[in-house]
């Protein structure tokens, strides 16, 4: 069984200029980081031109899609009938890029069906985990 998810998206920069440019991007959900979404945007596709990523809640995705979510780097709110606004913050800027809201639920789903929501704390083996901590801290 696989253990992660990888959806290409296209994302749409909102800019000064009227059309907003088409960008790539690729959701990514790994069960062994079972509470995380990365979103990673290709170096073309950046001020820097180097790849970015973004790492923040699966939650905060899936909450995003219905109403205004977030306060802190990422924030996630729906835009119109059918397109998602993500905003990415940091202290050189911040980027922002609508979703279809489409895209975003069939990459939600997928990850349920690998690990449903609410159930993320099942993919730990807390035993397994406690017992390495120990023999390192030894």
């Amino acid at each position: 069984m696989s253990t992660d998810i990888e959806q290409f998206v296209e994302a749409r920069l909102v800019s000064a200029t009227p059309r907003m440019p088409s960008i790539p991007a690729t959701l990514h959900y790994d069960r062994r980081d079972p509470f995380a979404v990365r979103m990673a945007f290709p170096a073309p596709a950046t001020l820097e031109g180097v790849d970015v990523c973004w790492l923040f809640a699966r939650d905060l995705l899936a909450a995003g899609l219905r109403e205004p979510e977030g306060d802190g780097d990422v924030r996630v709110r729906p835009y119109g009938f059918d397109r998602t606004v993500l905003e990415f913050h940091a202290p050189e800027g911040t980027a922002v890029v609508h979703v279809r809201s489409g895209e975003i639920q069939r990459f939600l789903e997928a990850t349920s069906e690998l690990v449903p929501l609410g159930l993320e704390h099942l993919q730990f083996d807390l035993d397994h985990d406690l017992a390495e901590l120990m023999r390192d801290a030894c």
